[in-house]
């Protein structure tokens, strides 16, 4: 089929058939050279993190007097830290223990959100009422003094990284919740959705088997948001000292050990690398995200 344009050329417009909206998104996503460079470099950092005990021996627990606060070398290839120990080798850990946090909440987070979101969406009335008002005032709770306290009152006592993971989640589903309720109840007004209910269908397969299909793009795009999101809270609060406990290495935790005049002037190797990571990390998390949310978007031709 062709189409006329303003400047009378021809444009060749060739409809996708036999294709499902999920293949089409798929083709679209992989013609998008940014975001297909953004998730390899992703899934890049994710192995390389991920298998850090078998890419490096080193110690990273172990102080090395001797030393201390080396430059990159052969043997270091990103220098040591004040406290001897080897940079790279602290880099990948860190990266495993900040994504296992981002993973973590991420799946909780949109867990959680879908589930109160769909039940508000589907049920209306007074459930809706009420699911709401209670995710407002998740929405509006103090996150920042909320972690604080729990840090103080469960230091020693629990797995501080279980503690960050639940708080985190517990504290951001509202968001989700929101946005899959909005979905929900655009969605359920259309003819299919009522011809299930005539039918007989109970709610929950009504909202399994033909609600959450189809608000699923929006879900996956709001997923890679979260992520992001996800780790950016993890490093700012263990750079405050309530996030992952410090004997833990992670990238928040490099830039708090940084975080010294000194180190920051005349050592940059100690600080850039970490830094450098969550960086390029943020950034391709939502070139992914970006790339998604244009290929599930059926209004965007390419």
């Amino acid at each position: 089929m062709q189409v006329s344009t303003a400047n009378n050329t021809q444009i060749n417009l060739k409809p996708e058939k036999g294709m499902s909206p999920w293949a089409i998104a798929r083709r679209k996503f992989v013609k998008n050279k940014l975001a297909m460079t953004s998730l390899i470099f992703l899934l890049f950092v994710m192995i390389v993190s991920f298998l850090a005990p078998y890419i490096t021996t080193t110690d990273i627990t172990k102080i090395n007097i001797g030393s201390m606060s080396l430059k990159p070398s052969a043997e270091h290839w990103l220098g040591t830290d004040k406290n001897g120990r080897d940079v790279f080798t602290r880099l990948l850990y860190g990266g495993r223990v900040s994504l296992l946090v981002g993973i973590s909440c991420t799946l909780f987070v949109i867990f959680f959100g879908t589930i109160v979101g769909s039940i508000a969406g589907y049920f209306g009335g007074i459930v809706d009422s009420m699911l709401m008002r209670f995710t407002d005032f998740v929405l509006n709770f103090p996150f920042l003094v909320f972690v604080i306290v729990l840090a103080t009152i469960f230091h020693g006592k629990i797995n501080g990284l279980v503690i960050l993971i639940i708080v985190i989640s517990l504290l951001s589903w509202g968001g989700v919740a929101r946005i899959v309720r909005s979905k929900i109840l655009a969605e359920k007004e259309n003819e299919y959705i009522l011809a299930s209910i005539s039918i007989g269908c109970s709610p929950f397969k009504v909202i399994t088997k033909h609600l959450l299909p189809n608000v699923l793009s929006t879900i996956i795009v709001q997923a890679t948001i979260l992520f992001a999101s996800m780790i950016v809270a993890e490093t700012g609060l263990s750079f405050l000292g309530f996030g992952v406990p410090s004997e833990i290495p992670s990238w928040g935790n490099m830039l708090a050990f940084a975080n010294e005049p000194d180190v920051l002037q005349g050592k940059p190797w100690i600080w850039i690398p970490p830094a450098l990571a969550i960086t390029l990390t943020i950034l391709s998390i939502n070139f992914v995200g970006e790339g998604l949310k244009d290929a599930l978007n059926p209004r965007s031709r390419r």
